[in-house]
């Protein structure tokens, strides 16, 4: 099997795929090295690395050079994270794509949110018109690439978030996605309903009441990501460690 095809089945697997996170080529390799069966990045952690805030502020052209390096030093499935799309028109949004599918990526998400100061939720109808034309451009172009759409309303906190996850879901499986995610979901029946409510493979983000591996499989989720906190685990530590060499006045601390 090709890297989309492998893709592709880890999401159909008993056991969830756990989606290494990466922010560049080198924490690409560390999560290949220990084993993972894929990676994707995240767009806050590689955001934040590179200096820019989160929501599409990192150029485009930076996100296309990481995906090529990438698949040029990594042999495990690699999927982007593109946020809206890096663009407000349909046909921005496939030229992207074609140029992440041509630089050898295996996935790519989609959210359903317009990434500016607060984030809005695009209209489900319309959003749905995105999906639709995006699927069918890759199914008519034989394009190699799982199409993970993400629906925000368990991120962005509605009161209404399951409802509206759940109208959501059944718009996005109708006009042509492979996966389905819920970044902040985290409550053990509503990620129950959510999966019953879909065919497709259900992705879930690492949270701090988000039940445990074995619990999200015996519940049907079928991919975990862990968004930006290993990024910022990483990072804090850094933070303290630069900050004891200040203090110690030798570097005891890092070796």
């Amino acid at each position: 099997m090709n890297a989309f095809e492998t893709f592709k089945q880890l999401h159909h697997n008993s056991t969830p795929l756990l989606l290494g996170n990466i922010w560049d080529v080198n924490s690409a390799l560390i999560f290949e090295a220990q084993g993972y069966q894929a990676i994707g990045v995240s767009s806050q952690a590689l955001s934040n690395a590179m200096g820019y805030q989160d929501g599409e502020n990192l150029p485009f052209d930076v996100l296309l050079k990481l995906a090529k390096r990438v698949t040029e030093v990594v042999h495990i499935p690699f999927s982007v994270d593109m946020e809206g799309g890096y663009s407000r028109s349909v046909e921005g949004i496939i030229e992207n794509i074609n140029k992440l599918h041509d630089a050898g990526v295996a996935g790519i998400n989609l959210e359903d949110t317009i990434p500016a100061t607060t984030r809005q939720l695009q209209p489900v109808a319309q959003f749905a018109k995105i999906i639709s034309a995006v699927a069918e451009h890759i199914s008519r172009n034989n394009l190699q690439l799982f199409l993970n759409v993400r629906t925000d309303g368990f991120l962005l906190g509605m009161p209404d978030a399951l409802k509206e996850t759940l109208t959501r879901i059944e718009a996005y499986e109708n006009s042509g996605a492979d996966g389905i995610f819920v970044p902040c979901i985290t409550n053990r029946k509503d990620i129950a309903e959510v999966v019953l409510a879909t065919k497709l493979p259900v992705n879930v983000m690492c949270m701090p009441d988000l039940p445990g591996f074995d619990e999200l499989a015996s519940l049907g989720v079928k991919r975990i990501s862990m968004g930006p906190f290993l990024f910022n685990k990483v990072n804090s530590i850094i933070n303290q460690l630069a900050g004891n060499i200040v203090t110690d006045k030798n570097f005891s601390s890092i070796l």
